[in-house]
């Protein structure tokens, strides 16, 4: 029997904890990223509704639509600029926030 039967069994259990670690921040990059872009492209398509003239009710309601549940959406008017910033939870607690500005249409 030799010394060296089991060590690949030992070195797969000391090596899978540490892949699985990394596969799970891998993931959790992934859906960070992915929480960022549709923030991004809340900010952006509520500052289109704003420029358009519509009313912050409206412009809120498009950016929590696009952005999901739990949102924050405010909207400031500095003539002839419009600015909307949106904030959403992401995974492991972080939040994930973006500001899009236009030029409202007279």
């Amino acid at each position: 029997m030799s010394r060296e039967e089991g060590s690949v069994t030992a070195e797969l259990a000391v090596a899978l904890p540490a892949v699985v670690l990394v596969l799970l921040l891998v993931l959790g990059l992934g859906a960070a990223s992915a929480a960022q872009m549709r923030v991004a492209d809340a900010a952006r398509a509520g500052a289109r509704v704003a420029a358009l003239g519509d009313d912050d009710g409206a412009v809120r309601s498009v950016a929590r639509r696009l952005a999901g549940n739990g949102a924050h959406v405010s909207v400031e008017r500095d003539a002839p600029w419009v600015t909307v910033s949106v904030e959403a939870p992401a995974v492991l607690g972080l939040d994930v926030s973006a500001s899009a500005t236009a030029w409202a249409e007279p």
